[in-house]
């Protein structure tokens, strides 16, 4: 079931603790924390829609195949490093858990919207945000996609920049 009336959508991926001051933390992931909370508080504001997504992983993770390539255990779910962290408010935001990098599930979310814009804040710039923002930019080739670099971060401020770069060429708006 559609909604009717046009909404615009922000993502918020992965802010969870591993990602900010955990098992991969960064002090750019430390450092983008406020910019993401007053995005989020703009959307809530103009009653828009804000959706979350959380890297979801289990005690077998070192045995996946992404555990095998990045051996660091994160985001287990139910650790503290799982959670979003507690800087931000979630209220009765949608939680999408995602085992992977992108979510299919969440492309299939923003179906029950009547999307006019979506939006992507959030970590990792160059693994998570871009996968995501690649599938939504496939399931809805008509609908501006946007990025806010200033509420975005990266392994590494290269890898960052090199992501952004990526999804300006793929006609995904970098702010």
């Amino acid at each position: 079931m559609t909604n009717n009336n046009p909404k615009k959508v922000l993502l918020v991926i992965d802010m969870q603790n591993d990602f900010i001051n955990g098992a991969l933390g960064t002090k750019e992931a430390e450092g983008i924390v406020n910019n993401v909370k007053k995005k989020i508080d703009t959307y809530r504001s103009l009653g828009e829609t804000v959706i979350f997504t959380r890297d979801t992983h289990f005690l077998d993770y070192l045995e996946t195949a992404e555990g095998k390539k990045l051996p660091v255990p994160h985001c287990i779910k139910g650790s503290e490093g799982w959670k979003i962290t507690s800087e931000i408010n979630v209220l009765n935001d949608k939680i999408i858990d995602k085992p992977t990098f992108g979510s299919l599930e969440l492309a299939e979310e923003l179906d029950k919207y009547n999307v006019s814009s979506i939006e992507l804040i959030g970590l990792c710039t160059d693994i998570c945000v871009i996968s995501n923002a690649m599938i939504v930019k496939a399931k809805f080739p008509e609908v501006p996609i946007s990025v806010d670099s200033s509420c975005c971060a990266g392994v590494t401020p290269e890898s960052h920049e090199n992501a952004l770069k990526a999804m300006q060429m793929c006609q995904i708006e970098v702010i």
